[in-house]
């Protein structure tokens, strides 16, 4: 089946529409940060960068990590810029795109978000890890697609609380075996919003006041809780799932919404997160 040109968009030097890469711009390993200006904040400790490409707020890196061919690529923030990235990434590796028709072998790309969250537990410390085991999409990014829950238990748990039609997803678990040991895992919650979603004020009262101290208190099997917020992992759990990529999500927690408090030390959190990822995925 040929792709019409209105849906798959192409630039005139054959790169894909949003990100401006082509196929061999990137690495089958790839690091996604939400923030452009972390793009660099990674690829400070590669020993090599070959490829540096930006457009709108997508920004691209691509270098070796000793041996290790690395891309970290800059999403924006919210699971509606993951669409483009998620899909755009899976053009380039299964897509001919000279052909405009899906490769008959397909390649399956890791795929790890380094990010920051607000923890929703009082035991989790400010500027600790933690991985999202589950993720909770509250944006509705994932109906679109032919998607079934990962868990339908904390699905409908969530889905009753907060009153909306969620979808459960869920990490890659060669990825949470290789790369996360040690580290706490968690129920996180992807909201399509920083403030309201999340339960913040400002000047403006959220619907429902209580709803982060209802689902902390939520607890299923193995001790998971509901541990933190943030706006991209179940985008990437889903579509990653979907085109059969391996995802995983790292949180530098640097805010506690139980007790109130931020971090002091954010970029030095997140810049220790970034060498623990980079050291593990050298194995990979």
């Amino acid at each position: 089946m040929k792709i019409a040109e209105s849906e798959l968009i192409l630039n005139k030097d054959g790169s894909v529409y949003h990100l401006t890469l082509l196929p061999e711009d990137i690495a089958d390993t790839i690091i996604t940060v939400g923030d452009p200006e972390r793009v660099p904040m990674v690829t400070k400790y590669f020993d090599k960068i070959e490829i540096q490409k930006s457009n709108r707020e997508f920004v691209t890196h691509t270098g070796y990590l000793g041996n290790k061919k690395v891309s970290v690529i800059a999403t924006g923030i919210g699971t509606d810029n993951i669409d483009i990235v998620l899909n755009e990434l899976d053009a380039l590796v299964n897509i001919d795109l000279k052909a405009r028709t899906p490769k008959k072998q397909l390649k399956s790309l890791n795929i790890i978000r380094i990010g920051t969250s607000g923890a929703l537990q009082n035991d989790i410390p400010i500027d600790s890890f933690l991985v999202s085991e589950y993720a909770v999409g509250l944006e509705g990014l994932l109906h679109f697609y032919q998607y079934q829950n990962a868990h339908n238990k904390i699905n409908n748990a969530v889905s009753k609380i907060t009153n909306t039609e969620s979808y459960t997803t869920q990490a890659d678990t060669y990825l949470l075996d290789k790369l996360a040991k040690g580290i706490k895992r968690g129920i996180t919650l992807t909201a399509p919003g920083f403030y309201a979603p999340q339960g913040r004020q400002l000047r403006l009262q959220p619907k429902q006041k209580d709803f982060i101290d209802t689902l902390s208190a939520l607890k299923f099997e193995d001790n998971l809780q509901i541990t933190n917020l943030e706006m991209e992992t179940s985008g990437i759990y889903g579509l990653g799932s979907l085109l059969g990529h391996r995802c995983i999500s790292f949180n530098a927690m640097i805010a506690n919404r139980q007790l109130g408090t931020f971090s002091s030390n954010a970029e030095q959190t997140i810049d220790e997160l970034i060498s623990f990822v980079l050291e593990n995925i050298k194995h990979l």
